[in-house]
């Protein structure tokens, strides 16, 4: 198979895995580092930024309102996978930003927000500590399994191998 085929095929398989997962794994860090890992539910826009609605009780909204940084995981399920070892997993490092009430993008999030998981958005979106984030993706990184390593072009979601060699140890 050549190249640019099946890198197309890979990028089309990444986008299969987005669009099989319904939660994202959201790595977030207070302002002084200190790390946290946590999921929520998620969609994202016509942009490819990731939206979710999460509440001030959990520790990645902190984290968040104090450092913008964050990455997202979404990972083939370990019963889907042959290796454990090179589960296939696409990681997005991300700016985050709280969507404002008044914002125009506000109502149109939360809407797909509750197409996609039902009325309970609508009961969390009537408690006022829930917040709306978007997660816009800076860079990304595929990974297909052994040896299949791809850098993601946030742009147009098109993939260039990731060239790094493994040093074995003694």
């Amino acid at each position: 198979m050549n190249e640019p085929t099946d890198l197309t095929q890979r990028a089309m398989a990444l986008q299969a895995l987005l669009a099989a997962q319904q939660t994202l794994l959201l790595s977030t860090a207070s302002a002084s580092g200190i790390p946290d890992i946590s999921y929520a539910p998620y969609v994202r826009d016509e942009a490819g930024s990731f939206t979710i609605l999460i509440s001030e009780l959990a520790t990645h909204t902190g984290y968040l309102l104090a450092n913008p940084q964050a990455s997202v995981m979404f990972v083939r399920p370990e019963s889907e996978t042959n290796n454990l070892f090179a589960r296939e997993r696409a990681i997005f490092d991300c700016t985050a930003k709280i969507i404002d009430r008044s914002d125009v993008c506000y109502s149109t999030q939360l809407m797909a927000l509750q197409f996609q998981f039902g009325e309970i958005v609508e009961v969390l979106r009537s408690l006022s500590d829930f917040h709306l984030f978007a997660l816009t993706p800076v860079s990304g990184r595929y990974v297909a399994g052994f040896g299949q390593a791809f850098t993601i072009n946030i742009k147009d979601g098109s993939l260039s191998p990731l060239r790094k060699s493994h040093k074995q140890s003694r």
